[in-house]
């Protein structure tokens, strides 16, 4: 028997993540930032154990759905309601003070007004998966921060969509009607699924007597849910995460989460593990060495102004100073999403190749910063929750 090429590949990412998670878990640092070096260190700017960058990102993608999965089932629909203002009205605010943010940045620069649009929307929107995972291992997700927080992320989830089809109008080919229209008549099937959970409180989930016993039927029931719904919203050309989110909260009402999270948990571990490697391996090492100083400089404002514009929010929505701001860098980073509106942003010509690496940098570095961050406000503000 030969050895497959990619077995010692493999295992040296095993060892890899084990070495660092160990090292990190010294200096109580989650395994969020080993998972991100580990992908820096086996990318293509890194050792290169692994250059298919687009097939690890592929996979990693599955990690944000099971882990909006999860947090589903871990949702209280009710809490979900009582934050619809902050929600939304969060979210809008978030969102029209980034971009009047960098149209000042953009009067020194002489920025167009589209890019102004498109560079304002990418810094609005914080990373679901590191906002979740940080607080899912700290304790505080049922939180009234962190139920905060989720509300914000699943509203700013949504607002890609009108994100993208403003950018789409500066694009040569217009926005076509059929796409706004599925995305549209998606959402209200996305908002009449969440009112049926929120109504009925208990779901009966068809032929769940049969799986009760049967571990190897449950794993496929559970996949089926996530990945069917994940799908669904996909179609309508949403988030796969938003039908991820409302197959787990389909799950939680039918009180059903115990036999989920016992056969699918290990399979969350490891894709979410997988999405943070993916994100480091974005990282263009050579292209951060030789414009460090920018990309450095952009990483830090974008941290301090969200910090701050998300802080305000949540005090004006009755938080306490010291939870707003905590809150406020839990939601600092730059998210996943915004990979997306740079890679349209750069085919619409509103940025250079140049500036979309920028972004790429500056996304991927604030996502790599954001937890230490984090611990830095925490002792500033001495946040003891």
């Amino acid at each position: 028997m030969h050895l497959d090429p990619f077995m010692p590949q493999m295992v040296s990412i095993i060892f890899i993540v084990l070495v660092l998670g160990f090292l990190l878990k010294l200096f109580h640092q989650p395994h969020v930032i080993a998972y991100l070096i580990v992908g820096i260190i086996i990318g293509p700017w890194g050792l290169s154990l692994i250059t298919d960058t687009e097939s690890i990102a592929r996979l990693g993608s599955v990690g944000v759905v099971f882990l909006l999965f999860f947090v589903g089932m871990e949702t209280d629909a009710k809490k979900l309601v009582e934050n619809w203002k902050l929600a939304i009205f969060g979210t809008l605010f978030q969102v029209v003070l980034s971009v009047v943010f960098v149209w000042i940045l953009g009067l020194f620069f002489g920025w167009s007004l589209e890019r102004i649009i498109l560079i304002g929307f990418v810094i609005s929107l914080s990373s679901t998966a590191i906002v979740i995972k940080l607080l899912q291992d700290s304790n505080t997700l049922d939180s009234k921060i962190g139920q905060g927080a989720l509300s914000i992320l699943l509203a700013q989830d949504l607002a890609i969509i009108p994100m993208l089809i403003i950018i789409g109008l500066y694009q040569t080919d217009a926005v076509e009607s059929a796409h706004i229209g599925k995305q549209v008549f998606g959402s209200l099937l996305a908002a009449a699924l969440l009112a049926f959970i929120i109504i009925k409180k208990v779901v009966h989930i068809p032929l769940s007597k049969w799986l009760k016993d049967d571990h190897e039927l449950q794993l496929f029931a559970g996949l089926g849910i996530c990945f069917g719904l994940s799908m669904l919203t996909a179609w309508f050309e949403l988030s796969t995460a938003l039908g991820a989110f409302l197959g787990g909260m389909l799950i939680g009402a039918a009180k059903e989460t115990q036999w989920v999270h016992h056969n699918l948990n290990s399979l969350k571990v490891i894709f979410v593990a997988l999405f943070f490697i993916s994100v480091g391996m974005m990282l263009d090492v050579d292209f951060l060495l030789t414009n460090w100083p920018q990309v450095l400089s952009l990483v830090l404002a974008a941290l301090i102004t969200n910090t701050f514009i998300n802080a305000w929010i949540l005090k004006i929505s009755n938080f306490s100073w010291k939870n707003s701001i905590y809150a406020g860098a839990l939601l600092s980073q730059i998210g996943e999403f915004s990979f997306v509106l740079a890679a349209v942003g750069n085919q619409a010509n509103i940025i250079n190749q140049y500036g979309y690496q920028l972004a790429i940098c500056v996304i991927a570095l604030s996502l790599l910063i954001s937890p230490l961050w984090l611990v830095v406000c925490k002792k500033t503000i001495g946040y003891k929750g």
